[in-house]
């Protein structure tokens, strides 16, 4: 009887082992499997997630109409500087070229007012969605913008810049790209560089000349092939423009939207009431300022 118990003990803690052993097989393979389910939920939702901003990105603005000139209007303005040569002034300069001419010590100024103020530097990008579809835009946002493709806006300008961790909008003037002398200008090397590094290149015609008077071949040369140099320079796709002397007038417009610009920048005129986005306004930041004026000036006229 004793061993017939001892035989019973031993199947009954035999099938025990077994069965225990099964349950932790089970738990185990239980365990991975959840596990992989909830890694590929991860993956799944991961996957879900970046397929959803990416399709949110383009669905964005893709299809969204852009807002009525009224809308556009009642929008709070940004400011946006507009800055020429950055030197020190010349015993030859004169007191109204002192006005686009500012001192590398003004620049440098003005450049830590709004650093110290708490501006930050936004992209025409930005801007236009704004404008265009309400976007939200950073704290305090101004846009540093350059006219005429002068190198010390890449040799001062954009170094400085980039002390703050700030771009710039450089719209440049194709007749004088690589040229030395009076007046020393950039380079393609310098616009390439410029736009690898994140900021802006902009179209501001082929010579300078008064955008009020185009007709027939003016276009060409003005607009259409200012646009192809500077996209074969910077694989990039010229969208915004700058007009020369900041003079616009309605029947221009329709050729820059044929051309695919988005934006069009002015100086300090009123803007169009059909046509905002394409009547921007800056005001320049005279060479005459200290950093005071210009926030002071900046407040009055955004």
């Amino acid at each position: 009887m004793c061993n017939k118990m001892k035989k019973i003990i031993l199947s009954i803690s035999v099938l025990s082992l077994i069965f225990l052993g099964g349950c932790n097989s089970s738990n185990s393979k239980t365990t991975d499997s959840v596990t992989t389910t909830n890694d590929s939920t991860e993956v799944l939702a991961s996957v879900k997630t970046e397929e959803k901003t990416e399709t949110t990105v383009t669905q964005n603005h893709e299809g969204k109409k852009i807002a009525d000139a009224a809308t556009i209007l009642a929008r709070k303005q940004v400011p946006i500087l507009c800055y020429h040569q950055i030197r020190d002034w010349r015993a030859t300069d004169s007191k109204t070229a002192k006005d686009y001419i500012i001192p590398v010590a003004t620049f440098k100024a003005q450049m830590k007012m709004l650093a110290d103020s708490g501006y930050n530097s936004i992209q025409p990008e930005q801007l236009y969605n704004y404008l265009a579809y309400g976007d939200a835009l950073p704290e305090k946002p101004v846009m540093l913008t350059f006219d005429d493709t002068d190198y010390d806006q890449y040799e001062v300008g954009a170094k400085v810049l980039d002390q703050y961790g700030y771009k710039g909008v450089y719209f440049i003037m194709t007749v004088s790209i690589g040229k030395k002398g009076k007046v020393h200008y950039m380079s393609k090397e310098d616009i390439k560089d410029l736009a690898d590094r994140g900021n802006t290149i902009g179209s501001h015609t082929y010579d300078h000349k008064n955008f009020k008077k185009y007709t027939g071949e003016d276009w060409v040369q003005q607009l259409d092939k200012p646009t192809a140099k500077l996209e074969e320079i910077t694989g990039r796709k010229m969208l915004d423009f700058a007009y020369p002397f900041g003079l616009w007038n309605s029947e221009g417009i329709p050729e820059l939207k044929k051309r695919g610009f988005r934006a069009a920048y002015a100086l300090a005129d009123k803007r169009d009431e059909k046509e905002p986005l394409y009547t921007i306004r800056r005001i320049i930041a005279s060479g005459y300022w200290s950093p005071k004026t210009l926030h002071t000036s900046m407040v009055r006229s955004f």
